[in-house]
């Protein structure tokens, strides 16, 4: 066995590693770039070496730093994690040219299944079913959009290296081809560094089940399927497992193409098979097909475990070590349900716009496993992915772990930037959801209602107003007196956006009555319970560096009104595009003197690897592009202006 490993990764899922490897007795080096030389990874390895930037391709991406980093600290292995290097042959090719090991596959088996055109073709080779589509090495447009016709629309184009949704464009008819396609290219480019695309049928109710496989390079087993069906723009929001509704006949067909699948490539360590399924009809033994195969652990991972009982980073370990495969086929079986949410910093209204900003507060419910890479005060970057945590429940059915799942993610608290937690909590509640009627479309089906902002409790006004003139741990001597009128304070605060004024007036030390518009509260502190209009108020108020947060089935936030900040606004207002987030300007399609049209497509901004297209909010004329092609900009700067309307 290992006595020290490097973990060649950052976030979560380094964090992961290193309480398994720790739980093993095994010693964990750390790698962290400028960026993260705080982070929640490199303060739980027992070293940790520095490797460069914040940019990925100047530290995360870099193999020989990460190498040399495994030998100056005495590491025997590397675990790649997922993302960055874990599914780059040439870099396994070089952590064995080192005379270290590799924890997870062959180089020979990434390049087999690390290009999708390549790896379906194996898969036909091997008998197992994949979508019809175009996989040629012809890239030229006019050959693509000839070859989307010919598979008939809608089709996919999706990137033949890499996942996550990235280089990806459902094209619903011919003429938005063109488009989808520039676009699906540049994302592939820069997250890969490869434009290439296959076209794939696009099957109209589609289910994602994935099935997770594991290899010794001799023999392979399946631990069952996940059902990945909840998506938006091609990401994964909510896993579970097992996938609901599925069949002893369907489980056993899809095992059994899984592990044909890993054994027909040799496949040593941790592996995922995906597969698109027709829901139309039920699932059926003949209605799926193979998508691509993740040579890596995945993201998702923890809900195997959760119903198998199976440490799968164990399992990868001791594999690398030289251990055979820890368990027969007949040894696995499924234990009750899982569900696994994914808690992001991202303005979900806005369209699920990546968000940063330091996290002033983070707090789980008791009993959930929360797999996490930031802490209370961490910071969210502009760098990575920003995702905070994985909110991962267990129960012996589907309807108890669901009900449990709502609970914690209504229950988990954060402050300091926007999150997709009410966004998950929807989903979580989601009627159709709950009945496990899921495919891939729901999420855009019901978007309008799934992302409506949440309505404050009743009882959330007057407390923040109480909370806001520093009365939420009640009175004391702030309550003061006068002789022949009563006390009042007026408060002036933004709650959720939204300006309010209330007139706080105290009844006695830890009573007071609240005043927002025309609407008389009251409010009472009983043994450090607020009670507001005779009813306990599950308001949970925890105070920020400027202003305060009050959890109520969500994150309210509260703050004085600044009437110096307010005094001074203005701006270009309606005639600004602005930088809704940190990221690189990688396309501007207009110049000064530009007649643009409302919605019409003005520049291109990369954040958290994925392209966000920046269109006109009105008609008009540019008057001045403040930014260019390859500058790096903050959230809300100005990019675009144009001329003042007559």
């Amino acid at each position: 066995m290992f006595r020290k490993i490097l973990i060649a990764n950052r976030g979560e899922i380094a964090c992961r590693v290193m309480e398994t490897a720790r739980r093993m007795g095994i010693a964990t080096v750390a790698v962290y770039s400028d960026a993260d030389a705080g982070a929640k990874h490199v303060a739980m390895a027992d070293e940790a070496v520095h490797i460069g930037g914040p940019k990925p391709a100047d530290s995360y991406l870099r193999g020989d730093r990460i190498i040399a980093a495994a030998r100056e600290t005495g590491a025997e292995a590397i675990h790649p994690g997922y993302g960055f290097l874990s599914e780059n042959p040439d870099f396994v090719g070089a952590v064995e040219a080192a005379g270290l090991v590799f924890i997870g596959p062959s180089a020979r088996a990434i390049r087999a299944m690390g290009l999708k055109d390549a790896a379906k073709r194996l898969m036909q080779e091997a008998g197992v079913p994949v979508v019809p589509g175009y996989l040629g090495a012809d890239q030229d447009a006019a050959r693509l959009a000839e070859a989307a016709a010919e598979v008939g629309y809608p089709v996919l184009i999706k990137a033949v290296a890499g996942g996550g949704g990235k280089g990806m464009r459902l094209v619903e008819t011919p003429d938005a081809f063109a488009d989808a396609l520039a676009s699906a290219q540049g994302e592939a480019r820069t997250a890969f560094g490869n434009p290439d695309v296959l076209i794939e049928k696009y099957v109209e109710k589609p289910r994602h089940i994935e099935v997770q496989v594991f290899g010794d390079g001799t023999d392979a087993v399946h631990l069952f399927e996940r059902d990945c069906s909840l998506q938006r723009r091609h990401q994964k929001v909510i896993e579970e497992a097992p996938a609901p509704g599925m069949t002893a006949e369907m489980r056993a067909a899809m095992g059994e193409a899984a592990v044909k699948a890993a054994r027909a490539i040799g496949y040593a360590g941790a592996g995922t098979i995906e597969f698109i399924v027709d829901g139309s009809r039920g699932l059926r033994p003949d209605g799926f097909w193979f998508m691509e195969m993740n040579t890596r652990l995945q993201v998702e991972h923890p809900v195997t475990e959760a119903i198998t009982g199976i440490d799968l980073v164990e399992w990868q370990i001791r594999v690398a070590a030289g251990e055979p495969l820890p368990a027969r086929q007949s040894d696995l079986a499924i234990h009750g349900h899982a569900f696994e949410a994914r808690l992001y910093a991202e303005d979900v209204p806005a369209g699920f716009l990546p968000a940063t900003g330091r996290l002033e507060h983070l707090a789980f419910p008791a009993g959930v496993r929360a797999d996490s890479g930031v802490r209370p005060g961490d910071v969210i970057s502009p760098w990575y992915d920003p995702m905070i945590a994985k909110i991962i429940v267990h129960g012996p059915n589907r309807e108890i772990a669901l009900s449990r799942l709502a609970a914690a993610v209504e229950g988990t608290e954060v402050a300091g930037s926007v999150t997709n937690l009410a966004f998950l909590a929807a989903l979580a509640r989601h009627p159709g959801f709950a009945a496990g009627e899921v495919d891939t479309g729901l999420i855009a089906r019901d978007l309008a209602e799934l992302t409506l902002p949440p309505s404050a409790p009743p009882a959330v006004a007057p407390l923040a107003a109480l909370a806001v003139a520093g009365l939420a741990a009640g009175g004391g001597a702030n309550t003061g007196f006068t002789l022949w009128t009563p006390l009042r304070q007026s408060v002036a605060l933004l709650l959720d956006g939204e300006e309010q004024g209330a007139v706080v007036l105290p009844l006695a030390p830890d009573h007071f009555r609240v005043e927002i518009g025309e609407v008389i509260h009251d409010c009472a502190l009983r043994q450090g319970q607020w009670w507001v209009d005779g009813e306990k108020a599950e308001v949970r108020i925890v105070p920020l560096s400027a202003g305060v947060a009050l959890f109520a089935h969500g994150a309210h936030i509260a703050r004085p009104v600044d009437q110096l900040a307010r005094a001074g606004e203005g701006g270009a207002g309606g005639n600004a595009v602005l930088a809704p987030m940190p990221g690189l300007v990688k396309a501007v399609f207009v110049t000064p003197g530009t007649a643009v049209e409302k919605g019409q497509r003005l520049a291109v901004l990369e954040a958290m690897k994925m392209e966000h297209t920046l269109a006109a909010g009105r008609d008009g004329t540019v008057a001045e592009v403040l930014a260019g092609e390859g500058s790096q900009v903050e959230a809300g700067a100005p990019l675009i202006l144009l001329e003042e309307e007559a």
